[in-house]
């Protein structure tokens, strides 16, 4: 197993672009309609701010986002579709049939033009899948998914996006299904953070017990310090692992958004002094109601990272990039 980064440290911020298709079956329209609406003006924010600070973010976009219209977008279906056991999970029976006809008509489900702002620019467009497919639900098999990624490969490569890297829905990292990514040209995914408390599991796993314990790692130290060094294994994808989840602001905890701030901070500070990864994630929906707090809160973030780069020469990078392709 070779290591990759091992002269600087590196700061990898990749966001999962899903819009309604991450949530529809978890929430509402009623419900979540704000955030994902948001949307609309946090991409635009979020690429004028990165270019302020030169900055590069790679962004997992579902392969359902490709598409500009409802043709469009049946035309891309695969023929071989998830059988997941629960059918409460299958976006094809479920939450297709529903959607309105293009971005206009329904912004929830569709964002081409969004999609285009971000190609204009130098972030990575990688992959959540095509279907936000969840890869540790029963009744769904190796087989539908490689369907599944073939399929957003097509639909991105019809836009002129080669796609290199893949984030799991719901952080469901499939160890088996890694074979099929490699097979498929797919040579980065981003890993689940090493404490037990981030573990990859089935969406019925997430007990209250184990969110109580993400929700308190967020602020205090109780998984440590989450920098990685960023290793290949011969014949696998290269795993560049989450460090932590970007928290949206919340005006009920508002008081603990300092030290939310310090613990994101600290961790980065750690990454480059030690010369390791660190790798933040969230989604742009997170950040569609509250917009200005969050990007308030994201400025510090750069701003701390532009200080360590002086400092310690601490380096931006894609999730590509950062696997060293």
């Amino acid at each position: 197993m070779d290591t990759i980064n091992n002269d600087k440290g590196l700061f990898i911020i990749s966001l999962d672009f899903e819009l309604f298709w991450g949530v529809w079956d978890v929430t509402t329209r009623e419900k979540y309609g704000d955030n994902i609406l948001g949307v609309k003006d946090v991409i635009p924010r979020l690429i004028s701010l990165f270019d302020l600070y030169n900055f590069k973010a790679t962004f997992a976009t579902v392969g359902f986002l490709f598409a500009k219209n409802k043709k469009e977008l049946l035309a891309a279906l695969p023929g071989n579709k998830p059988a997941y056991s629960n059918d409460n999970y299958n976006v094809y029976s479920r939450e297709i049939p529903a959607v309105g006809n293009d971005e206009v008509d329904d912004p929830y489900h569709f964002g081409y033009s969004l999609f285009q702002q971000l190609q204009q620019t130098g972030h990575e467009i990688s992959t959540h899948t095509f279907s936000h497919y969840y890869c540790l639900e029963e009744g769904q098999c190796a087989e539908e998914f490689e369907a599944d990624i073939i399929a957003a490969k097509n639909i991105a490569t019809a836009n002129g996006i080669t796609l290199y890297s893949i984030v799991f829905p719901r952080n469901q990292v499939n160890e088996e299904y890694l074979t099929v990514l490699k097979d498929n040209g797919i040579a980065v995914y981003r890993g689940n953070p090493t404490s037990w408390i981030y573990k990859p599991r089935k969406f019925t796993a997430e007990v209250p017990f184990i969110r109580l314990c993400r929700l308190l790692d967020t602020y205090f130290p109780i998984s440590g310090y989450n920098t990685h060094i960023i290793k290949k294994e011969e014949g696998l994808p290269v795993n560049v692992p989450a460090s932590r989840f970007l928290k949206p602001y919340n005006k009920n905890l508002a008081w603990l958004e300092k030290m939310k701030l310090n613990r994101i901070m600290n961790e980065m500070t750690r990454a480059a002094k030690e010369n390791e990864a660190y790798h933040l994630w969230w989604h742009p929906h997170n950040f569609g109601v509250n917009i200005t707090e969050n990007m308030a809160n994201l400025t510090i973030i750069l701003d701390h990272f532009q200080t360590l780069q002086k400092k310690y020469g601490f380096a931006n990078c894609t999730m590509k990039e950062a696997a060293g392709l």
